[in-house]
């Protein structure tokens, strides 16, 4: 197992009285999961970047196309994507300007023989580079596919109970949730609701489904908090993706579709699943 990156992290800040954990960006996701990793415990990450990371990843394995995320303003990336024959997404700007496939799920969705796609993107991409050396399985999240990935999971969870019926303390199979959040001008993470109710989405999903199994144990209170938000604004998630602080950055920027696209709950029953760095489709 690779060494932690920071330092360790206290039990009290773990939620490691809980399945079902919580915790934004790629710093908190990669503390949660090598706690996890280092108790004995099989971890399964979901990475959610609504707008727009897992969203593009979640129209691309729809169309049967294997996502390399790499990290943001990374020199080595397009030699990375020579190397394999893959597309090399540019900048939101730079594919309108060029017709080129970018950050959004709209040029993703209109590409025509497309098979490998290198995705760089500051917060979800980076965050499943991080995660990627920790021992877990990880899988994108979106509100397109927050249903199915509920469902890969509860398959994950009772594969690994069968293979461990009874797991030493701290060893139960654990799932951490990361919503990938944005970044403020000085590189400092910034909380983002869109990420918090795609968190919230599968966290919900899954309780609906193991509720029965977990009870007060299934979700720490972070991860409830995550499902009652999404419950909030279910009924209108479209509206409410338009209107958020994200939504509108883009929806003033002539990107509008990109947000429809990410409002698309439950349009997909494909689980993005990475393997070897590569994100591939995968059905519960």
């Amino acid at each position: 197992m690779a060494e932690p990156t920071g330092a360790p992290l206290p039990r009290w800040h773990s939620q490691d009285r809980h399945v079902v954990r919580f915790e934004w960006g790629a710093a908190g996701a990669e503390a949660l999961t090598r706690y996890a990793v280092a108790s004995g415990s099989p971890v399964c990450a979901v990475v959610v970047d609504v707008l727009s990371f897992t969203t593009c990843v979640s129209v691309a394995v729809d169309a049967g196309v294997r996502v390399h995320p790499y990290r943001w303003k990374d020199a080595t990336a397009e030699a990375f994507a020579a190397e394999r024959g893959a597309v090399l997404a540019v900048p939101r700007p730079v594919g309108r300007a060029t017709g080129g496939i970018s950050l959004s799920p709209s040029t993703i969705r209109g590409a025509a023989g497309l098979r490998d796609l290198v995705l760089p993107s500051p917060n979800g991409a980076t965050t499943s580079a991080v995660l990627a050396g920790t021992g877990a399985d990880v899988v994108a999240g979106s509100l397109r596919n927050a249903s199915a990935v509920a469902g890969w999971i509860v398959g994950w969870l009772t594969d690994r109970l069968v293979a461990t019926p009874r797991p030493g303390p701290g060893g139960g199979p654990t799932v951490v949730v990361v919503p990938s959040g944005e970044r403020w001008p000085d590189g400092s993470l910034r909380p983002a609701v869109e990420d918090l109710w795609g968190a919230g989405a599968v966290v919900a999903a899954l309780a609906t489904r193991l509720e029965h199994r977990g009870g007060a144990l299934l979700l720490s209170p972070e991860a409830e908090l995550a499902g009652t938000a999404w419950r909030a604004v279910e009924a209108r998630a479209g509206e409410a993706l338009a209107d958020c602080a994200s939504g509108r950055e883009l929806v003033e920027q002539d990107w509008a579709d990109d947000v429809a696209v990410a409002a698309e709950v439950d349009a997909s029953d494909v689980v993005p699943v990475l393997t070897d760095g590569v994100y591939t489709g995968h059905r519960a």
